[in-house]
């Protein structure tokens, strides 16, 4: 199945226009031509199928013959993570949650911190992508960048970890995770959270764990507390 994203449609919109290049893909890619049928979502939680009646490479419209709405996970899965001195790892990272299953990520700007300006409008357009590819319903949410300071002293519900590479006391990730809770994890830059950072988190209420014994990637590190969370709500 193909599934097409369009942000704008709702459980009452009935006929859907899309644009020029989206208009082209449908028609001269895929080659459907009227009376074919469309799945679209709007990225929150709505599949609707459509049927062409204007297969035109500019401008191509489509009539909505059926809806369904998908409810949410039982649980919410927030990962705050530093950018990555590469912008593809992080890119690889924002594809592959997606796929898993992430609700949101925030990008967080740390003491050790090599980036600390980010492309939001390209990563959009990759979890859009991740999301389509995946056939999810829901787009993850995408904060706007902030410091590691001010994010941990936020108000969050469910469980909360800090993971880090320090040689501190830690429990394992996999061993602390409840099933049906929400979770939010921080994931630090590649020259991990400072000293001062893990000290902040704890003081806030973040639990320090660890995911494994090897030392992660950032965007690897994301990825496994990702994939941790989904097979323990399996």
């Amino acid at each position: 199945m193909q599934l097409f994203f369009n942000p704008d449609v709702n459980e009452n919109t009935s006929q859907i226009t899309f644009d020029r290049e989206e208009s082209k893909h449908i028609v001269k890619v895929l080659r459907k031509s009227v009376g074919d049928d469309l799945h679209i979502t709007n990225g929150k939680g709505w599949l609707f199928i459509a049927e062409i009646t204007l297969a035109d490479i500019k401008n191509c419209i489509a009539t909505i013959t059926s809806k369904a709405f998908k409810p949410e996970r039982k649980y919410n899965v927030h990962i705050a993570v530093a950018p990555t001195k590469m912008n593809d790892r992080y890119e690889w990272f924002l594809e592959k949650a997606t796929e898993i299953g992430i609700d949101t990520i925030t990008p967080i700007i740390c003491d050790h911190s090599e980036r600390k300006v980010i492309k939001i409008d390209r990563f959009e357009k990759i979890l859009q992508s991740a999301m389509k590819q995946s056939l999810h319903y829901y787009m993850p949410k995408l904060n706007n960048t902030i410091s590691f300071k001010e994010f941990v002293k936020q108000e969050f519900t469910g469980q909360k970890f800090i993971a880090h590479c320090e040689e501190t006391d830690k429990k394992s990730f996999k061993k602390e995770l409840q099933p049906n809770e929400d979770v939010l994890i921080l994931i630090g830059p590649e020259g991990d959270f400072s000293v001062k950072e893990i000290k902040q988190a704890l003081q806030n209420g973040f639990i320090p764990v660890t995911l494994g014994e090897t030392r992660l990637r950032t965007e690897t590190a994301a990825i496994v507390a990702c994939h941790s969370i989904a097979f323990v709500n399996e």
